[in-house]
């Protein structure tokens, strides 16, 4: 090989080991780092979700508005948390900058409604897998596993866990997976519901209700927010996989995110998207779950 043709091909290895290195930075970007925008030069196949997106350059998103850790609005308008970083990892690998990436709020009621009528592009908001909601969409993942749990004021000594609701005002939220849930492990328990769960949280602050029950990493956000009212009790009593809803039957935009996910696995920027928001309160980080490449 001739000294120009080595010093060419080491131009380009140099140049594609910088671009690599850009994309890690932009990929990897904090809840704040929105000024940053992906730059991978990717092609997808015609027709296909990725390829629409992609040439589009924009997509909406949907995600909770009220949830601190996974999805909650700032003082600039932006929702940030564990679950907005995940949606990150996806858009940034659609190549869709940072700034033409519009997020909607989405309530446990309204998100199939909202991936069935194409209001949103793809739905990433504290979103259990069950088999009742695969029947109407698809998900991508899971990307974590939480649990239900119980929160109770932080003062009460009565309840201790899921055994001891009987009787008890049980707040929850409307179509969500725990409100289902809580009428099988505690029968007898009055559940009330509202639409969000910081409704809920304002209930048992007021004591118009006894205890809240919802997933774990969503409770220990709402004890972050407010630690001298509240606190968990009972560890947890389900498995709740957390998945990315998308519209049902999009096979290839379904492994394309569940490609995303396990490379982010591999590559750290899953580690950074938990440890800058949930990691906070659960230092410890969990081993990502298995994506599930189930078939329909």
């Amino acid at each position: 090989m001739s000294r120009e043709r080595r010093r060419r091909r080491g131009g380009a290895l140099l140049a594609g080991a910088t671009l690599l290195a850009a994309l890690g930075l932009s990929a990897c970007g904090s809840s704040g780092d929105d000024t940053s925008t992906p730059t991978p030069s990717v092609t997808f196949t015609a027709g296909t979700t990725m390829a629409r997106l992609h040439d589009a350059g924009k997509i909406i998103i949907g995600t909770k508005f009220d949830q601190n850790l996974f999805g909650l609005k700032n003082l600039s308008g932006q929702p940030e948390g564990f679950d907005v970083e995940i949606s990150k990892i996806v858009t940034d690998a659609l190549g869709i900058p940072r700034d033409k990436v519009s997020y909607v709020e989405t309530v446990s009621a309204n998100r199939e409604p909202f991936i069935q009528q194409g209001r949103v592009d793809l739905v990433v908001a504290t979103y259990t897998i069950n088999d009742k909601r695969k029947k109407v969409v698809d998900f991508a993942g899971p990307y974590y596993v939480s649990g239900q749990s119980i929160m109770v004021s932080k003062n009460n000594t009565d309840i201790t866990g899921k055994d001891t609701l009987a009787g008890k005002k049980v707040c929850s939220v409307s179509g969500s997976t725990p409100a289902e849930n809580i009428r099988r492990v505690a029968p007898t328990a009055q559940l009330v519901l509202f639409d969000v769960y910081s409704k809920c949280a304002d209930a048992l602050k007021n004591g118009q209700v006894d205890a809240v029950t919802t997933d774990k990493g969503i409770l220990l956000g709402l004890v972050d927010k407010d630690p001298d009212a509240f606190k968990v009790v009972g560890g947890t009593f389900t498995k709740e996989p957390y998945g990315i809803g998308l519209k049902k039957g999009d096979d290839a935009f379904r492994n394309f995110i569940n490609d995303t996910l396990e490379a982010a696995y591999k590559d750290g920027r899953w580690e950074k998207a938990y440890t800058s928001t949930l990691g906070k309160v659960e230092p410890t980080v969990p081993t990502p779950p298995a994506v599930d490449r189930y078939t329909s």
